[in-house]
C-alpha cells in the first residue's frame, strides 16, 4: 500500500509513521509513504524585489474570514503522485477532509486496504481548500468525526493508522486484529490486587475481576461480550 500524503506540513508526520508499528510496517516495505508539498508547485516570477515565499492561498470569493487553499498547486501535486510508475489506474483511492464528509470506520478501512494500492490523502488548512479540487479529480470527502481541526493532517495520519493495520503482515499475526477477536473496553494486567498510593483511594485494593483468572475460556469470552466488543 502507497500513501500519498499532500500537505503544506510534511514534517508534522515524522516521528508518528517512523515509530511503532507503522515505522516496521515501512521498513518491512508493506507500507510506502510519499509526501507532495504544494508549495514546491507554485510558480514564482522571477523578480529580484520579490522573496522566495511561495502562496498556496489567497481570499475567498463572495468574501468572508480566512484565507483559501488554492486549487492549481494542489492538482499540480496529486498530478506529480499520479505519475509513478507503481501506480495502477483503477486502483487508486484520492481522499479530501472535511466535518461535513462521510464517516470513516473500520469497515472504511478494510475496504480500503482490500481494494486499493494507492491512496491519496489532500491536507487542507485555513478556511478549506478551492471546491474545484474535490470537483476536477472526484475526490472523496471523507470526516474522521463531528468537529473541526486545524488541518488535515491529524485525518491522514488517522486514516494511514487505521488502513495500515489491515494490510496483511502489518501486525505480525491476524489475531492480533481487535477487529477479528472478542474484546472489551475493560482490560486488565498484572498485578492481581492494585493498591492506589495517592489521595482518597489510598489503600484500597481494586482486583482483577475472578472471571479473567477463572480460566474458563467460555466464561471469560461472555463476560468480554458483556463489557460490550471494540
Amino acid at each position: 500500500m502507497r500513501f500519498h500524503i499532500i500537505t503544506i506540513f510534511p514534517e508534522i508526520f515524522d516521528s508518528y509513521i517512523h515509530e511503532s508499528i507503522l515505522g516496521r510496517a515501512i521498513k518491512n516495505k508493506l507500507v510506502e509513504m510519499k509526501f507532495y508539498n504544494p508549495r514546491d508547485f507554485v510558480k514564482v516570477p522571477k523578480n529580484k524585489n520579490q522573496n522566495n515565499y511561495k502562496p498556496v492561498d489567497d481570499r475567498p470569493y463572495g468574501g468572508g474570514p480566512g484565507m483559501v487553499m488554492r486549487a492549481e498547486p494542489i492538482l499540480s501535486a496529486v498530478a506529480k503522485a499520479m505519475t509513478d510508475k507503481k501506480v495502477k489506474k483503477g486502483k487508486v483511492k484520492i481522499i479530501i477532509f472535511s466535518p461535513s464528509g462521510k464517516k470513516f470506520d473500520t469497515a472504511y478501512a478494510k475496504k480500503s486496504a482490500q481494494k486499493y494500492t494507492d491512496i491519496v490523502l489532500i491536507s487542507g488548512r485555513y478556511e478549506g481548500i478551492d471546491a474545484r479540487v474535490q470537483k476536477i479529480l472526484r475526490a472523496e470527502e471523507i470526516s474522521i468525526g463531528d468537529y473541526v481541526l486545524t488541518g488535515g493532517e491529524l485525518p491522514a495520519m488517522v486514516l494511514i493508522d487505521s488502513i495500515s493495520r489491515q494490510i496483511p503482515g502489518v501486525l505480525g499475526k491476524f489475531e492480533s486484529l481487535e477487529e477479528e477477536r472478542v474484546s472489551s473496553s475493560e482490560v486488565y494486567t498484572r498485578p492481581e490486587i492494585l493498591k492506589y498510593p495517592f489521595g482518597k483511594a489510598q489503600g484500597k485494593n481494586y482486583k482483577v475481576p475472578k472471571v479473567l483468572l477463572s480460566g474458563n475460556h467460555k466464561l471469560i469470552e461472555n463476560w468480554k461480550k458483556s463489557k460490550g466488543n471494540l
